[in-house]
């Protein structure tokens, strides 16, 4: 693990979550992307070093629209970028953790992702993320 990559905050209105980070951080967002794989659109803030991640579900049924059912909007996942994100699924993997998935998939922000399941870290939902060269 490298860093705190960013944190995910899931909200059920983008746009008015947008104007509320925009006047909570001083500037706007630098992205807005839909990944329809996941069935979200994102809005990326950059705070010094770090960012947050904005996530709007496109479906009704989607991840982010049942993680607000369950919980409201607020922190759905926190991310740590990684060298090689294939490697360390197999570490994490090693050590006990479950994955969502057997193989990184695209993201938003240009990267490869992996999600280790609530479980396995104490209720939360931790991404890992590596830049695509």
């Amino acid at each position: 693990m490298i860093r705190v990559e960013h944190i995910g905050i899931a909200v059920k209105d983008l746009e008015q979550a947008e104007a509320t980070y925009a006047r909570l951080l001083g500037e706007g967002p630098y992205k807005r992307e839909e990944v329809p794989s996941e069935g979200v659109v994102t809005s990326f803030f950059q705070v010094g070093p770090n960012k947050i991640e904005l996530l709007e579900s496109t479906t009704s049924d989607g991840p982010i629209a049942r993680a607000i059912a369950r919980r409201g909007e607020g922190i759905h996942h926190i991310a740590f970028e990684v060298a090689d994100i294939r490697s360390e699924m197999a570490r994490l993997k090693a050590e006990g953790f479950t994955l969502l998935s057997e193989e990184p998939k695209h993201g938003a922000d240009n990267k490869l992702v992996c999600f280790i399941h609530p479980r396995s870290a104490n209720g939360v939902l931790v991404e890992l993320c590596q830049e695509v060269q």
